[in-house]
């Protein structure tokens, strides 16, 4: 049986991972389960699953839960994540997925943040390692199934789609009136609310170029986006020879959880099975507009540049996104105050992960400032 440590057990991804050792527990077992705020639901995940051990954000938290259960270990904080991963006991992923690494443990990585953020320095020691990086996100998941399929045959590009979220087709005009409930209301997808308005600025877009380069070893010029509004087909590998390999399906992420989570096999996942006969609408494609989303560019500007600079692009997104979720700041001031701060950002060197969470404070401080402004 595989053991999981789930990080994140109470958002999006670790409930429907869950969901999967529901389906299989002849084979999962889950040993430790994080989370940050969802209390309430981490105690019915840890009634359900039993782990030996749990970790939250607030030692208060783990207090109540070390009295409640007094088998359960019981860890708190950054420190509690990096232990957990290591099996001794957003950019919070980082450290622990480190330590996992060291470890030994192969990783199911959904947070895009540890790549976007210290990709090479997490990819370099994974390979030292003969670790196994494994991607959940469905667009990354799908160009790792294409390439299973390829039988060594190296990629000219990977071509990751996009839905183009709810905003496709609007003016820059529009987007400075866009509301929160509209940027919430992603048209095929249920994701939590950070990743939600990512996918409307398309700054998840951005992200995911960046995760692209390092779990697949491409150059920026290798790296294709297209809009595809039905998001069926999840993301396609082109060869040299002119073939494309595509994977597709219904839009559910336990699909490629279940992969990450049992590769190389495949088994059943709950999901609704694709029907063609249904598609009468046909599947579409189109080029990004980026006059409107002008936040693509800056993820090929920030992989050219190199060192911290996805770092910063990453931390003053998650300011930025956090301050419109607060209602403090329009929609269209998220890629507005990027392109600000990624233009006065001062590109340094990464050769630690302290050189990462310098960076991130970085663009973190110089986007409060930029918003200071407003």
């Amino acid at each position: 049986m595989k053991s999981l440590i789930i990080l994140g057990s109470t958002g999006s991804i670790g409930t429907q991972c869950l969901d999967i050792v529901r389906i299989h527990r002849d084979r999962f077992t889950v040993s430790c389960l994080c989370c940050g705020k969802r209390i309430g639901l981490l105690r019915e995940q840890i009634e359900e699953f039993a782990p030996r051990m749990a970790v939250v954000a607030e030692e208060k938290d783990a207090e109540d839960l070390r009295r409640d259960y007094p088998d359960l270990v019981v860890l708190s904080g950054d420190e509690g994540l990096r232990e957990a991963a290591a099996g001794e006991g957003d950019i919070r992923g980082l450290a622990p997925t480190l330590a996992a690494i060291e470890a030994g443990k192969d990783i199911a990585l959904a947070n895009k943040e540890t790549l976007v953020t210290g990709g090479e320095l997490v990819m370099r020691r994974a390979a030292e390692k003969g670790v196994k990086i494994l991607p959940v996100d469905s667009e990354h998941s799908a160009i790792f199934q294409c390439l299973e399929a390829a039988m060594g045959n190296r990629p000219a590009s990977v071509i990751l789609t996009a839905s183009g979220g709810p905003f496709r087709g609007y003016s820059l005009e529009q987007l400075e009136n866009v509301t929160l409930a509209q940027a919430l209301a992603h048209p095929n997808w249920s994701m939590g609310r950070k990743i939600t308005v990512d996918s409307a600025s398309m700054v998840n877009k951005c992200l995911e170029i960046i995760e692209a380069k390092h779990l697949f070893g491409m150059a920026p010029s290798e790296i294709e986006v297209v809009v595809h509004p039905q998001s069926i087909v999840h993301s396609m590998v082109r060869f040299t020879d002119g073939a494309v390999l595509a994977q597709l399906g219904t839009p559910d992420m336990r699909v490629p959880i279940a992969y990450a989570l049992d590769w190389p096999k495949r088994d059943t996942t709950g999901a609704p099975r694709l029907d063609f006969a249904a598609l009468t609408s046909g599947l579409t494609f189109e080029v990004p507009d980026t006059n409107v989303f002008r936040t693509i560019p800056l993820a090929y500007e920030s992989l050219e540049r190199g060192g911290t600079a996805t770092a910063a692009l990453n931390g003053a997104n998650e300011v930025l996104v956090a301050a419109f979720l607060a209602e403090k700041i329009r929609f269209i001031d998220i890629q507005n105050t990027l392109l600000k701060v990624m233009d006065r950002y001062e590109n340094t060197a990464l050769d630690t992960i302290e050189d990462v969470f310098k960076a991130d404070a970085n663009a973190r401080r110089m986007t409060e400032e930029v918003l200071s402004s407003l």
